[in-house]
């Protein structure tokens, strides 16, 4: 099986190709291809279901945590075990520094670049730049901070070697920013380099370390010996520091963005939205998720009750064989090979991805920041409705705006915020649980050739909605399926034609110049699909295709 390969899906780097039609300056179609084969459920096959999580943290370079918790929860809803309170507060703590790690480095590394114009930056006066940030910024910096850092920056340009800003579409006709605010991101862009390092720490300080944590397993968490004062007080030292970076500098530079491109609160959305809600806050689940549970359809804002076992998976438009839609409890990784794979060149007639195509009662299902964001305003976190409102009014929008490309963006920021300031109140249950004598973190169970068994682990992490299906039989895994936030977003039409949420929300967008698609790139990349896209775009004028590589 040549194709299988212990690589992720498309999260980091070039794995996803888009395909794009456009006709009379808007995209007429879309297409969406995984171009790497991952078969991590297939090496899983006869092995021990505690190498679950360890193994399916190789998934992705980043978000290892966030595998390595559906694993452990898959078999611990297997085996029927119930971990302790304290174990369910190290994991909501580990999964919020995770969170915070990940959209900040999503806005500042991975899409600011799509609405920023870096060279525009070197044009800006230090002065207003430094009357700008005392304006918008919790964190103003002086005129001599700016004249610093335009040096630099101009540095890096005329060297002709512009590192972490090299390949985009400078001085694209769509960039609206002005150069003072260009520079000031910049800055910021900077920054951020700084504090995801000090996020990462957060969570090596209970995973052991970061990346590929080793401190989850069935049955609870690993670290008994850092219950101690010094422990929680260097999280809780480093959580103040991220939600003051978090109010100070993410939401106002999310606002003043959002500000300058209200016209993009009318493109990319989808009217499908799943959640599966997570940060449980008792024993009892989804019951007491601090972010609910919870589907949006057709773009009512209202609630619907989400029954996982309605969840399938077609694999028509994808090279597996298959012919049928299966839950991911019974679900099939069989990748088609010899002539039937056809050298897995993308066919838009016929099978173009290695993405299978995830529907929830047959509907297509966005996942991520927005969804959650949208079920927990509807299903009542105060927190998020508040915060959700408040942006809301400042740029002076109503709810359909949420439906958008701007919408994503803007949830990723909201939902980072709610979540670290919750993840506060929990090192203080942490603490008083200390303070009664109550250490345990850790639950036994049984596990040898007799046990066999069923279960799901799900959450809800920073890109999405992710579910690992395990079956055990005689001790050993007998099948596990993963269904992943980009499979959700990313994947393909299924058999009725229903396109996947990418290809939804890409079809319609403007394009200005086809030879420079950004704002195919802007709807993309707030999804967050983690990689360097190879975007291609057909004229039909005159079937030319151009190929673009995007780092």
């Amino acid at each position: 099986m040549a194709r299988v390969v212990v690589d992720p899906i498309p999260r980091i780097e070039g794995h996803l190709r888009i395909e794009v039609e456009i006709q009379n300056g808007k995209v007429k179609d879309a297409w969406s291809s995984g171009t790497l084969f991952r078969g991590l459920e297939i090496i899983l096959q006869g092995r021990d279901p505690r190498d679950a999580h360890l193994l399916t943290q190789r998934s992705c370079g980043v978000c290892t945590l966030v595998h390595s918790l559906a694993g452990v929860r898959a078999v611990e809803d297997a085996l029927k075990i119930q971990i302790p309170p304290n174990a369910r507060i190290v994991r909501n703590l580990t999964h919020a520094a995770q969170n915070m790690h990940d959209h900040p480095v999503h806005f500042y590394q991975l899409c600011a670049l799509d609405w920023v114009d870096v060279v525009s930056a070197l044009k800006a006066e230090p002065g207003k730049t430094a009357d700008l940030s005392n304006a918008v910024s919790g964190r103003p910096q002086s005129k001599k901070y700016y004249e610093g850092l335009k040096g630099k920056l101009k540095a890096f340009v005329d060297s002709g070697q512009l590192g972490p800003f090299a390949n985009a579409y400078w001085g694209h006709p769509d960039y609206k920013l002005p150069p003072e605010a260009n520079l000031m991101a910049v800055g910021h862009y900077l920054d951020n380099l700084r504090q995801q390092v000090h996020a990462a720490q957060m969570t090596a300080i209970w995973g052991a370390k970061n990346p590929h944590l080793q401190g989850h397993l069935p049955g609870g968490v690993t670290v008994i010996q850092q219950l101690d004062a010094d422990r929680i007080a260097h999280y809780l030292y480093m959580l103040k520091e991220q939600i003051a970076f978090i109010e100070e500098v993410y939401i106002p530079d999310l606002l003043a963005v959002a500000g300058f491109y209200k016209h993009w609160a009318k493109i990319g959305g989808n009217k499908n939205f799943l959640a599966f809600g997570d940060f449980a806050e008792g024993d009892k689940e989804p019951e007491t998720f601090y972010f609910p549970r919870g589907a949006i359809l057709n773009g009512e804002l209202k609630l619907a009750p989400v029954d996982v076992s309605k969840i399938t998976e077609d694999v028509s438009h994808a090279w597996y064989e298959g012919d049928k839609p299966l839950h991911p409890s019974v679900g099939e990784t069989k990748p088609l090979m010899g002539d039937a794979l056809k050298g897995a060149k993308p066919d838009t007639n016929g099978k173009y991805t290695w993405l299978k195509a995830p529907r929830y009662e047959d509907k297509v299902m966005e996942v991520g920041p927005l969804a959650q964001c949208l079920v927990s305003y509807v299903g009542g976190n105060k927190e998020i409705k508040e915060n959700v409102d408040g942006a809301l009014k400042k740029l002076q929008v109503g709810p359909d705006a949420l439906f958008s490309t701007l919408g994503r963006l803007a949830a990723r920021g909201i939902k980072c915020l709610v979540n670290a300031k919750r993840a506060e109140k929990w090192t203080m249950d942490l603490i008083e649980n200390i303070k009664k004598g109550d250490t345990k973190t850790f639950t036994s169970y049984k596990l040898d050739e007799s046990t066999s068994g069923m279960g799901a682990g799900l959450a809800d992490v920073a890109r999405g909605s992710l579910g690992h299906w395990i079956n055990i039989e005689k001790g050993k895994i007998k099948n596990y399926q993963q269904v992943v936030p980009s499979t959700w977003n990313l994947g393909p039409a299924d058999a009725k034609g229903q396109k996947g949420p990418v290809e939804n929300a890409l079809i319609g967008t403007p394009v200005a110049d086809p030879k420079k698609p950004l704002e195919i790139l802007r709807t993309v990349h707030s999804f967050d699909p983690c990689i360097a896209c190879a975007v291609h775009v057909i004229d039909p004028h005159t079937n030319e295709v151009y190929k673009f590589r995007v780092s």
